[in-house]
């Protein structure tokens, strides 16, 4: 059999992986250690003490050997340096996209290939194809059995891999339901067949976004104006950081009727409120981008520019490294530093980070 890396989170999605993997590959599980403060005691935040040691009893009860990378370094100084320096810009990052291309599938791969691994699988729902037609790997939505979107699909957050990540991934659960997964964590008795799934960002488990940064910067970052869409000063916002396109909740101030964050600037430290109505666009550009499976500069599509959005029909324009991007209907808080992704039917076409 040919072997096998299975990225082990100590979840029950990786452990129900590790299953099906085993019956055709040799497989080596494997943890990563993330968090900069690791600390036997905590066990909040992904690549804790408790994940490890969860890992370790899957591993151990399905008889493959189990290794821990210590990325915490690496980890610190990519993925959330990245987040903080795009919060800082103004921007809204989502940084699971990142840590898939470059942690998941960029170093951990690299350790796979040091053990003599053709292939890195993960517990994400998603699928892998290879189209003879155009000699390129597709990265498309997880399906279930009766040919519907899984509604776990995450072939969003993985937009970003490369055709050499993509020939070397395997996404076992592509077309399973989350209960017939814990089904089969609990009939052999895997320690994470009850575990609950992650909601937040890893590393602010409580999503304190803000407080995060500034324990990070070591800088607390000051008050600044609300403004209308017309400048006029109309509060005072707690720094800039704390702060999304599209918020409502936790603006802080009372105005006498809904409002909500229509944009920021980090640079004159203003938040603009505005109506919901504001908050739609029909154009929009992205750049950074990633085409896995389309080569013309214009062409139509669907694309959502949230994880959890469903996709609405766009006409997309490709100049270089950026793309032009205009929606038949306007749609809501689009949000910069976020990723626009481009799909046709099930196969992600690919996408960028929204300008």
């Amino acid at each position: 059999m040919e072997k096998l890396m299975l990225a082990m989170s100590g979840g029950v999605d990786s452990s129900a992986a590790l299953i099906l993997l085993k019956e055709k590959y040799d497989v080596i599980g494997a943890t990563l250690m993330l968090n900069d403060s690791y600390d036997e005691n905590d066990d909040s935040a992904c690549g804790s003490n408790k994940d490890i040691e969860d890992a370790k009893k899957v591993a151990a009860i399905m008889e493959v050997p189990h290794l821990v990378y210590d990325m915490r370094e690496y980890f610190s100084d990519t993925i959330k340096k990245s987040f903080v320096d795009s919060y800082l810009s103004g921007e809204t990052p989502n940084p699971c996209v990142n840590c898939n291309e470059i942690i998941k599938f960029g170093a951990l791969l690299e350790k796979a290939k040091e053990q003599g691994c053709k292939y890195l699988a993960t517990g994400h729902y998603a699928r892998v194809e290879y189209d003879e037609k155009s000699g390129r790997y597709l990265l498309k939505k997880a399906l279930l059995k009766d040919g519907t979107v899984n509604p776990k699909d995450q072939s969003y957050v993985l937009y970003r891999l490369s055709q050499e990540q993509l020939a070397a991934a395997v996404f076992p659960l592509g077309s399973m339901e989350k209960s017939e997964i814990r089904e089969l964590a609990l009939t052999k008795g895997l320690v994470s067949a009850g575990k609950p799934d992650s909601q937040d960002i890893c590393f602010v488990p409580e999503g304190c976004y803000g407080d995060f940064i500034e324990k990070r910067t070591g800088y607390k970052y000051p008050e600044g104006a609300f403004c209308d869409t017309d400048g006029k000063v109309i509060g005072q916002h707690k720094g800039v950081i704390h702060y999304t396109v599209g918020q409502r909740r936790g603006i802080g101030v009372g105005f006498g009727k809904p409002v909500y964050v229509i944009s920021k600037d980090a640079k004159t430290n203003t938040v603009v409120l505005g109506d919901n109505e504001q908050l739609f666009c029909d154009t929009i550009t992205a750049r950074e981008l990633n085409m896995i499976a389309v080569t013309e500069k214009d062409f139509s599509c669907k694309a959502k520019t949230r994880y959890k959005q469903i996709e609405q029909p766009c006409r997309v324009t490709i100049d270089g490294d950026r793309a032009t991007v205009i929606f038949d209907e306007p749609i809501r808080a689009v949000t910069p530093g976020q990723h626009i992704v481009f799909y046709d039917g099930d196969t992600v076409l690919g996408g960028g980070v929204i300008c």
